[in-house]
């Protein structure tokens, strides 16, 4: 079935409802307790359509979020991120007034490794009765609509891609040093090639790229924010708003993400499994 051709009508066991003209539809009339190969057949056109998947009401344990993923792909393990302890592939996201946390910042999961993630799915366990949604970008789009000229500038080339940024700043010189070794800085293309759909994707992101490939980074500096910006168009975004038992799924290949963050001191807590990914082209 070709991607761009599904309808919310073409499906027999889920129901579609598109959240924007541009990105991410909730699915409705689904228990993902209950799966079958026809149901996972049918989660994954309408992801590969709107790269982003949401649920309401879905009463998961952590090991039936686990079954779930794994129903998607192979799992992950951070290499950083905090972890439950008899699940070590369901990292833990949480935010209280003592240590607040939110990925307020537009990014890919993980780019600094070889192969970053091909996607998650987010489960909403504590969520606060008001602020802390979640957005998300079709970097597809955004890759989509930018000046020809900028196309031609960016087309074939590489962007370096590292930890530091992101988790390297507390780190001691040896630590760092230890680490620089386990993941090495990356080469990702600029442009990433989806490796189903065969759609490009701007594939640059503030918290992991360093610089382009063959140039400085204060020569980079203001190409790299003229990508990165991107992201924060509206008309590429969609905003979803958590309730408890809520869950968000989204393909780490063509889209980004942001925490808003607006929930102060209210505890929140989100856990997540991850799938691993391949070599970006």
């Amino acid at each position: 079935m070709r991607v761009d051709a599904v309808k919310p009508n073409d499906y027999n066991r889920i129901r579609v409802e598109p959240l924007t003209g541009s990105i991410g539809a909730e699915i409705a009339d689904v228990d993902l307790r209950e799966l079958d190969c026809e149901l996972i057949a049918e989660l994954q056109d309408a992801w590969l359509a709107h790269k982003v998947l949401f649920f309401r009401d879905q009463h998961l344990t952590q090991v039936q979020h686990v079954a779930y993923g794994r129903a998607l792909g192979e799992l992950e393990v951070h290499p950083y991120a905090p972890h439950v302890d008899d699940h070590p592939e369901v990292i833990v996201l949480e935010s209280t007034a003592e240590s607040f946390y939110a990925a307020e910042t537009w990014h890919s999961d993980v780019t600094f490794r070889e192969c970053p993630p091909l996607g998650s799915v987010l489960m909403g366990r504590i969520v606060p009765p008001y602020g802390g949604d979640t957005c998300f970008a079709n970097m597809e789009m955004a890759y989509e609509r930018l000046p020809d000229d900028l196309k031609e500038q960016i087309d074939g080339r590489v962007a370096i891609h590292s930890y530091v940024k992101a988790f390297g700043r507390g780190m001691s010189d040896r630590k760092r040093a230890e680490t620089a070794e386990q993941f090495p800085d990356q080469k990702h293309p600029i442009a990433r090639t989806h490796p189903v759909t065969g759609r490009k994707s701007l594939y640059v992101n503030r918290p992991f790229t360093l610089t382009i490939d063959g140039m400085i980074p204060d020569e980079s500096r203001p190409l790299r924010r003229r990508l990165y910006d991107e992201a924060s168009r509206p008309e590429y975004q969609c905003r979803f708003r958590w309730q408890p038992e809520s869950i968000a799924q989204w393909d780490n290949r063509c889209t980004q993400h942001y925490a808003v963050p607006d929930h102060g001191g209210m505890h929140r807590r989100m856990e997540r499994v991850t799938l691993i990914g391949d070599r970006p082209f």
